[in-house]
């Protein structure tokens, strides 16, 4: 069997202008990036403004295993399935991070004959947009430094610093450091910390922003630190917020790729979906939907985290509202979801979740259930699509369809798109069709003017089936905070762990009855959230025993290899 970097390897790609004609691009609208990639023009947003807008199809998933659960894969198979049953469609994806990578996930860009090519590219550096974003940060940091160090004029607090510095590999080492070391010259003693560059709010801001304009006045508003007397300091206050936009102004431009059958994807933007918003970027949804007769994004993690930050984050500052969802799910994550088996990244696959096991399956479609309930709660039509696995049997996956649909799901079918691409996904594609074909009664989950706690209740009982929220005297005190600094109005964006419905990562199925503990909340007010730090999250991740990193290096030849 071929990995999915010899697929890829295989692949026989058109010149990107080749991709991008057929979708309307001029030559002059796209920048080269060699041969199978480039940068798209912003000033095509202009140009298609007054085109009619194509459907809106969100792709998501039930609580994912350690291993994920092919979200990526289908989201691509989608896009391949619409193309062959007719449909003109543009598939908009995030970039990977390097840190997962090179370590517990492997690639990002899909898997077996459902991925996106250049492969090696897209997973690694791809036009080089996560580096610009942490050359921005990091300039930032320096200069807020500089700023306490050369007289401190703006009366900063040093210990009320939340800028941190970041860098696109996991290393736990720098989660926690003390900056300052060696003396006057050196600068002054402080703790502080790095984060991953994709959990920055630079990021965060990149995804959400809708023109250079927009970018410049959000990356102004970024609040690093207080004063002594509790006042935010913002990079506007440091004379840094136009040398930060100057980095980004290419990387606020979408790539073009292509799939492995030839058809266009715009990969835009990484915010993670556990600690940010975790979907790409508004620039590149505004651009397909005008261009094509179907977008199909994807919403990072399980529908509790990613879809929900998509519909009361994204759609609503995009004002682009979806006209349908599909919720992936896997026969073994359903069994795991029962309690009887773990799941664990870098270890053998527990031999039960090879055999037939139907009350298992019931048993973990719990999960499944409420995820279809929360879709519900926005009045789009569900579509579940069962990412199939050779040990699945034929029982299993009628059990899934029958439980789904009685759930509330507009459909549910099987997806096989890891192994036969588009010819794999048309039932998935004529299902979404027909869903999205269906009146829209979207609305969001919250609406902005109720007060923050309000806001983060509703998502806590709502989305993850808590009883009640405890919120810590830091967090009563930023609610107090925010809300005086006029910051109530922004929606919510929950940072917390993607292995549960809670907030703790072994509670799997259905957890309820549970208290939902939040112990900070903190203001991206340039992205333009607030987000509450629920349970203990990681900013920095770690690398595993074995990194997927071990595996990848250069043939003979100059091919890499072992990518994934």
């Amino acid at each position: 069997m071929l990995s999915d970097l010899e697929i890829a390897q295989s692949a026989k790609m058109k010149h990107i202008n080749e991709i991008a004609k057929p979708i309307g691009l001029g030559e002059d609208e796209i920048e080269l990036y060699g041969k199978y990639k480039a940068k798209i023009s912003l000033d095509v947003t202009k140009r298609v403004k007054d085109n009619p807008s194509g459907k809106y199809i969100d792709v998501t998933a039930i609580t994912p295993t350690p291993l994920g659960e092919g979200k990526t894969v289908n989201t691509i198979g989608l896009s391949l399935g619409l193309n062959k049953i007719g449909k003109k469609v543009i598939t908009t994806i995030r970039q990977p991070s390097l840190g997962p990578v090179f370590g517990i996930k492997g690639g990002a860009a899909g898997g077996g004959y459902s991925q996106v090519v250049p492969m090696e590219d897209f997973n690694l550096h791809l036009t080089g947009d996560i580096h610009a974003i942490g050359l921005a940060h990091n300039l930032c940091a320096a200069f807020l430094d500089n700023s306490i160090l050369k007289g401190n004029k703006l009366n900063i607090d040093p210990s009320a610093v939340n800028w941190r510095r970041v860098v696109d590999v996991s290393d736990r080492f720098l989660r926690n450091i003390i900056v300052g070391l060696g003396g006057k010259n050196d600068g002054f003693p402080r703790e502080s910390g790095f984060d991953i560059t994709v959990a920055s709010e630079v990021m965060a801001i990149l995804a959400l922003t809708t023109d250079l304009q927009d970018l410049r006045k959000r990356i102004g508003r970024i609040v690093l630190a207080f004063t002594s007397d509790g006042k935010p300091v913002t990079t506007e206050d440091i004379k840094v917020a136009g040398a930060m936009t100057v980095l980004l102004k290419d990387a606020i431009k979408p790539n073009l790729l292509q799939t492995l059958e030839n058809t266009p994807c715009f990969v835009h933007a990484g915010p993670f979906a556990n600690i940010a918003h975790g979907n790409s970027s508004i620039i590149a949804d505004k651009i397909a939907i005008k261009l094509t007769d179907y977008v199909v994004t994807e919403s990072g993690f399980g529908a509790d985290i990613g879809a929900e930050k998509f519909f009361n984050i994204k759609c609503r500052m995009s004002g682009i509202l979806p006209d349908a969802v599909v919720l992936v799910c896997s026969i073994r994550a359903l069994k795991m979801h029962s309690g009887d088996f773990t799941i664990v990244a870098g270890k053998p696959m527990d031999e039960g979740l090879l055999k037939e096991n139907l009350d298992a399956v019931k048993r973990g479609c719990c999960n499944l259930q409420k995820h279809i309930e929360n879709l519900k709660l926005y009045g789009v039509p569900v579509v579940v699509a069962i990412n199939k696995f050779t040990a699945d049997t034929d029982k299993e996956i009628e059990l899934v369809r029958k439980i789904a649909i009685d759930s509330g799901a507009d459909d549910a079918v099987i997806s096989d798109v890891w192994a036969n691409g588009g010819e794999g996904g048309k039932e998935m594609a004529e299902a979404v069709v027909k869903a999205a074909e269906k009146p829209s009664k979207f609305k969001f989950l919250y609406e902005l003017d109720i007060p923050i706690k309000d806001k983060i209740e509703t998502i806590a009982t709502k989305m993850y089936g808590a009883k009640e929220v405890d919120f810590s005297p830091i967090a009563l005190k930023k609610l107090k905070q925010f809300t005086e600094m006029g910051y109530d109005k922004l929606p919510i964006c929950m940072a917390k762990t993607h292995l549960s419905l809670s907030h703790d990562p072994q509670l799997k199925g259905r957890p309820e009855n549970f208290v939902f503990p939040v112990r900070d909340i903190r203001a991206s007010v340039g992205a333009g959230f607030l987000y509450p730090l629920c349970g203990q999250m990681r900013t920095m991740p770690g690398l595993p025993t074995t990194p997927a990193g071990n595996n990848v290096d250069i043939d003979k030849d100059g091919r890499i290899k072992g990518l994934f």
